[in-house]
């Protein structure tokens, strides 16, 4: 049995939470948070023990841990948990300096212990049956990607402040996957960011509606969309189009019903928001992980992923303000 402590027992703990509650071969031994009723709710619906941080880090009975807690702890708990040995899962970013992200890198080399970025839209089934019959050359060689991404609405001003921008809390999910589509990385990128959704956002220096175009140096295109508002409902889709046909994964409706009548034809809206959106892969990152740590084979996304992710996030933010073209070097 693999012993995994869960580092933060908020949304994303939860979610990890009933995952491991499912499995055979990994448990949920102990959770830690800064606020006692948070651990105590998850150990009571998972059966772990409540335990500090340091504790759960240094107890030789944990095998690995997740890492949910807000992105500013991230860099003191890769360092712990790589030193005492623990596999470590990380939620995104690594942390908000790329500085930073290498030193956590280097202390997971130095250790040599398992390093997973939870980059979870990878796994997601639409998106990674796409990512298959590209490698399968069902559209043969890729030409233009393009990802639209839009939240129902945009979260608390408290978090704007902490979030490090729409592009590094947003569009790093979608730079990750248009690394993962395009099959080589972009070395020019292009970005433009607005407020139109809620001043407040403005005021604080962020953006709340912004795109990014990616060009690679083959000339493959990506074109990213985000927003912060979507009347309808989380708004998620892909299309690559290659040079034998297009792939596409349309959103995710909350029924697969649809009204015909004399005014037209009706459907569901796309499901509210990513915890819905995503169950399945959030499900099936983890089963990765547990199974790596199991069969002993490496994981993925890896820290340089996360890494890659937060240089193209970095460079949008910049090329937003400034509006100018900026050239990447990622490998």
């Amino acid at each position: 049995m693999i012993n995994i402590g869960i580092l933060g027992c908020g949304r994303i703990g939860q979610v990890h939470g009933a995952t491991l509650r499912g499995m055979t071969i990994a448990r949920a031994a102990a959770v830690a948070d800064a606020m006692p009723e948070a651990a105590e709710a998850l150990a009571k619906t998972t059966g772990a023990a409540v335990m500090t941080p340091d504790a759960m880090i240094a107890s030789p009975e944990i095998d690995a841990v997740i890492i949910g807690t807000p992105t500013t702890t991230h860099y003191d708990l890769i360092h712990a948990a790589a030193a005492a040995g623990k596999a470590i899962f990380c939620e995104k970013p690594i942390d908000l300096s790329v500085d930073r992200i290498h030193d956590c890198l280097k202390a997971v080399k130095a250790a040599g212990v398992p390093f997973m970025v939870a980059f979870n839209r990878r796994f997601d089934p639409n998106f990674a049956a796409i990512k298959q019959q590209i490698a399968d050359g069902v559209i043969g060689e890729v030409e233009m990607v393009t990802i639209l991404s839009r939240d129902p609405s945009p979260p608390p001003l408290g978090y704007v402040e902490t979030s490090g921008g729409i592009f590094r809390d947003m569009m790093i999910h979608d730079l990750d996957m248009a690394r993962f589509l395009l099959g080589e990385e972009p070395d020019t990128l292009t970005a433009v960011g607005s407020c139109l959704v809620d001043p407040e956002i403005g005021k604080l220096g962020d953006f709340d509606t912004a795109a990014v175009t990616l060009t690679t140096p083959k000339g493959k295109i990506c074109q990213i969309s985000n927003s912060r508002r979507a009347t309808y409902g989380y708004d998620q889709r892909i299309e690559v189009h290659g040079s034998k046909g297009m792939l596409r994964a349309d959103n995710m409706a909350e029924t697969t019903v649809e009204l015909a009548n004399a005014a037209g034809m009706t459907t569901a809206k796309p499901q509210p928001f990513f915890l819905e959106r995503y169950a399945a892969a959030y499900r099936a990152e983890m089963a990765h992980f547990v199974d790596a740590l199991a069969t002993g084979t490496p994981v993925a996304p890896t820290g340089a992923d996360g890494l890659k992710a937060q240089m193209l996030a970095d460079a949008a933010d910049a090329a937003a303000r400034d509006g100018m073209p900026r050239q990447i070097t990622l490998d």
